[in-house]
């Protein structure tokens, strides 16, 4: 397809051009152009079709970047980055040294806020838009896009609440397509859907909280869409406008399948076929793992629950949720809300493990303290996508979980280095724990194919050693072992290196720790975690503070934000590869690296 309209945009301003017809036309280009990258490139497919109209018609009645534009969640708004000069450089989105695949402020001007999390995007336009009043800057609109679920979060509703009692000048556009990346849950959800079929009996919920309402409108009807906007250009004060889209709109196939076309992977352009993937027998993904084993747990055990905010698919509870589903809570996006249900079931003698990723936990952190930790509840964080989580980037990786929950009294945190010792560890911690627990473990899939052992009771604060030496002592955290065996196997001299899976950052197994401060005068510790506050820093602690006169290197994630690119050459990069591990253990051993 010969991109007539779409190649002549290189910024709003050339849109602004463009009669009604030629908008549609441009729409149409904007779709394939998206719809054929994505193909072969992968990334989020679903959201950005849906809101290809609406892309459009805001570039078109606003004047971006002077007027504010603020994309909520942020991987809705590839239309929006191909329209403001990034065409030419879409081909690299989410790939290492490309485009990131969320709003950036260091990428564009028309990148106002940074949004890879959801539901922030109100409070920020309302802060802009109250600096603008300050600034005397009456004219300036400032527009909130908040789609994909994220308006049912606390913290959506908390700006709504503070905007309602302001005369600020904000447009928060409700991209109503009843799905995140699973499908919408809640009383907010019903209520919506009711204004959708005009059978809503209640007040209106945003007229109630000040807002000037509009709508709901078809959010594929361009020129419903160009009239009403231009219209509210002219409305003082809060207002919202409900638009109604679907979500993958323009391919039939991620209109009909909205959870798996959210990411689809690579697919076949013409056909939207997903591409199939050759059946080798492989290890499975982390996820399953957990999903799979609280549902055999949950049989054995009838005061397991399940809980996770909005990403059952994404960490697997969806088999409990099929099989047991009086017991497996979708709660919607609300991390704060999840931790503290799970804190009231534990209250009641229940046995809630509540699967957030590891980015997402840091929404909940007092909720962790004041909620779970202080009260000593024997709440299970089960903390997917720990560590480098590829091309997502810096707002996804799961890299600071370590460190800001080892300041936590209270608290266990043990990070299984493949899929058995995840399922002893889930088995283990329902038994009995007076406590809480962290359990972290990555994305992707582990190294063990025969994986689906009996279970087995795993003795809290006991690590282990995988491996003897002579010279050298490694001590890894979690999936880094994996890394770490790889860089033995490579060595020139691996009998000289022992290796150590410590399993728990706390409480630390101090008699193991000890045996290797006592052997070995050359130490190595590794983790896939930030190296302020993180597992190195406790292990230098206990060095110092028992006088053992060590050489230890500390290998993690440095002390910066991690962009995006593929698991491994963000390992590269952050020099946590097994190549670099090979490159350290090679300095002490005073070897040369062979070529």
């Amino acid at each position: 397809m010969t991109y007539t309209y779409l190649n002549s945009i290189n910024s709003p301003k050339d849109l602004r051009h463009l009669n009604s017809l030629d908008l549609k036309r441009l729409i149409e280009e904007l779709r394939h152009f998206i719809i054929n990258i994505v193909a072969t490139k992968e990334g989020h497919l679903g959201a950005s079709l849906g809101v290809a109209e609406l892309s459009v018609a805001l570039h078109f009645v606003f004047n971006t970047p002077e007027d504010l534009l603020i994309w909520d969640v942020g991987h809705q708004a590839y239309c929006h980055k191909i329209l403001t000069g990034r065409r030419d450089n879409f081909q690299t989105n989410r790939q290492l040294n490309g485009i990131s695949g969320f709003p950036k402020r260091e990428e564009s001007v028309y990148d106002t806020f940074g949004t890879g999390h959801s539901s922030t995007a109100i409070s920020a336009a309302l802060g802009m838009a109250i600096a603008s009043q300050l600034k005397g800057e009456t004219e300036k609109q400032h527009i909130a896009v908040v789609g994909d679920a994220s308006i049912a979060s606390g913290m959506a509703f908390e700006g709504l609440n503070h905007a309602g009692v302001t005369n600020a000048n904000l447009l928060v556009i409700l991209n109503d397509n009843a799905i995140g990346i699973d499908p919408s849950v809640g009383a907010l959800k019903q209520y919506l859907t009711n204004v959708k079929k005009g059978v809503n009996g209640q007040d209106n919920i945003f007229e109630a909280l000040k807002f000037d309402y509009t709508g709901p409108i078809n959010g594929h009807d361009l020129d419903t869409l160009i009239m009403e906007l231009q219209h509210l250009k002219s409305v003082k004060g809060p207002k919202l406008l409900h638009v109604i889209t679907t979500k993958g709109k323009g391919l039939k196939q991620a209109e009909e399948n909205q959870v798996i076309y959210h990411a689809p992977g690579r697919f076949n352009a013409i056909t939207g076929d997903i591409d199939k993937k050759a059946e080798t027998i492989q290890p499975p993904k982390f996820q399953d793992v957990f999903g799979h084993t609280i549902v055999e747990l949950a049989k054995l055990n009838d005061k397991i629950i399940g809980i996770t905010p909005a990403m059952p698919t994404g960490s697997s509870l969806k088999y409990m949720m099929h099989e047991i589903p009086e017991r497996a809570f979708d709660v919607g996006i609300a991390e704060q809300h999840a931790v503290t249900f799970a804190a009231g079931m534990a209250t009641q003698g229940f046995i809630p493990f509540c699967n957030i990723y590891s980015t997402f936990l840091q929404r909940a952190y007092d909720q962790v303290i004041h909620d779970v930790a202080l009260q000593n509840l024997p709440v299970i964080f089960c903390l997917d996508r720990a560590g480098l989580v590829g091309e997502d980037g810096a707002t996804h990786h799961g890299v600071f979980d370590l460190a800001y929950l080892n300041c936590i009294p209270n608290l266990i945190i043990v990070a299984p280095r493949n899929e058995v010792e995840l399922r002893n560890i889930m088995y283990t911690s329902q038994l009995g724990l007076k406590q809480p627990i962290a359990i972290r473990y990555p994305r992707g899939r582990g190294t063990e194919i025969d994986w689906k052992q009996p279970f087995s009771q795993i003795k809290i604060g006991k690590g282990l050693c995988l491996k003897k030496g002579t010279k050298i002592g490694v001590i890894s955290l979690g999936a880094t072992a994996n890394d770490v065996q790889i860089a033995i196997s490579n060595c020139t001299n691996p009998e000289a290196i022992a290796h150590y899976d410590l399993r728990f950052m706390k409480p630390l197994d101090t008699g193991l720790l000890k045996e290797i401060f006592s052997n070995f005068q050359d130490v190595i510790t590794i983790e896939d975690g930030c190296l302020i506050g993180g597992f190195g820093t406790l292990i230098k602690n206990f060095a110092f503070d028992n006088k053992y006169n060590a050489n230890i290197i500390s290998m993690g994630i440095p002390d910066k934000f991690i962009e995006h690119g593929t698991v491994n050459e963000l390992k590269a990069l952050a020099a946590i590869s097994h190549e670099a591990i090979l490159i350290e253990i090679d300095k002490m051993l005073n070897l040369p690296r062979l070529k």
